[in-house]
């Protein structure tokens, strides 16, 4: 049993005090309770509802008929927050697939403090304008932050992959981990419920994007929330091996 305590000021001067104290290992906790605390405070900034729009691979309308498209629905994890664009793991992925000679458009359609709830709501719209044969979800840490029950994010999630499957789409779902000072119950049941849904919809399944960096330091910037560039391919690889058995042609 590891016992450590974490103490950070983040936004306006919004104090957190964790104690922590679980097998996982207090470096690696005090990590994710960071990262899911500044996405809480990143979901209070307005970010156009096309924002997602902009990571968008450009394609005249012949192409983006003829090519398949993925699409990434995710938070500020994936939305490159604080490092240069065409630096994060999705634009990674983006060179990975030309360099496998696997033809996709790639959709970053993430957007910082996003909730599953904001997720199932611009879906539809994401769908119709990128028509994806793949949807990655990247979604979950700010439910929680903000309270919401578990049962209306797992039935959100749940939406979004129905939805997603319905126009022929394949799922992979990026699981969340919380720290256990939300209640050790609750916070299994909640790493739980991404792998279940991911069972259940025979959805491609990443356990944790973060596993493997969570307790480096060096691997985050200096709010040690966000991972550096430097780390975007180590998450690549996290994801990678859940996406490439889905794509069309193995790399």
């Amino acid at each position: 049993m590891v016992s450590n305590r974490w103490t950070s000021s983040i936004g306006s001067g919004v104090n957190f005090r964790v104690n922590l104290g679980i097998g996982l290992g207090a470096a690696r906790v005090r990590a994710a309770f960071a990262w899911l605390a500044l996405l809480a405070w990143c979901a209070l900034a307005s970010v156009p509802a096309d924002a997602w729009a902009a990571n968008a691979t450009p394609t005249t309308r012949s192409n983006a008929q003829a090519t398949p498209s993925i699409v990434v629905l995710g938070d500020s994890l994936s939305a490159e927050y604080g490092i240069d664009r065409d630096t994060g793991w999705v634009a990674l992925m983006r060179k990975r697939l030309a360099q496998s000679a696997l033809n996709y458009n790639v959709v970053n359609a993430s957007i910082s403090g996003e909730t599953t709830e904001g997720g199932l709501t611009r879906l539809p719209a994401v769908l119709k304008r990128a028509r994806p044969s793949l949807v990655i979800v990247e979604l979950g840490a700010n439910d929680a932050l903000r309270g919401v029950p578990l049962d209306t994010t797992t039935a959100n999630l749940r939406h979004i992959i129905e939805d997603s499957q319905a126009i022929g789409a394949k799922v992979v779902i990026i699981g969340m981990r919380i720290p256990p000072n939300f209640g050790p119950d609750y916070a299994e049941k909640f790493f739980n419920a991404f792998g279940d849904l991911a069972k259940q919809y025979h959805a491609g399944y990443v356990p944790f994007l973060l596993d493997g960096i969570a307790d480096d330091p060096s691997q985050f910037q200096q709010d040690q929330i966000h991972p550096t560039a430097a780390a975007q391919p180590h998450l690549l690889d996290n994801v990678w091996p859940s996406v490439q058995p889905l794509l069309g042609k193995k790399s």
